[in-house]
């Protein structure tokens, strides 16, 4: 649809409480002037399923080396 209409989903990607149990409502935005129709049984968003991971934190002063080091930041390593 972002593609094809200019039409894109807000607040992606969104996160859904394991202990939620209402609605799923999917927020949509027009970003042309040219009116587009949503019908029954279009596909306007996708789910992943994904583990959360329950961890305990520690403060810490001083982090571990790792291989990146100090080597930039993100992917790409600048």
């Amino acid at each position: 649809m972002a593609a094809k209409n200019n039409i894109s989903v807000l607040n992606t990607p969104g996160t859904i409480d394991s202990d939620y149990r209402g609605e799923l409502k999917i927020i949509l935005y027009n970003h042309s002037k040219v009116n587009f129709t949503i019908n029954n049984n279009d596909r306007v968003a996708q789910m992943i399923l994904t583990p959360i991971i329950k961890m305990e934190l520690e403060e810490s002063d001083k982090l571990p080396d790792s291989i990146r080091g100090e080597r930039g930041f993100g992917s790409t390593g600048k």
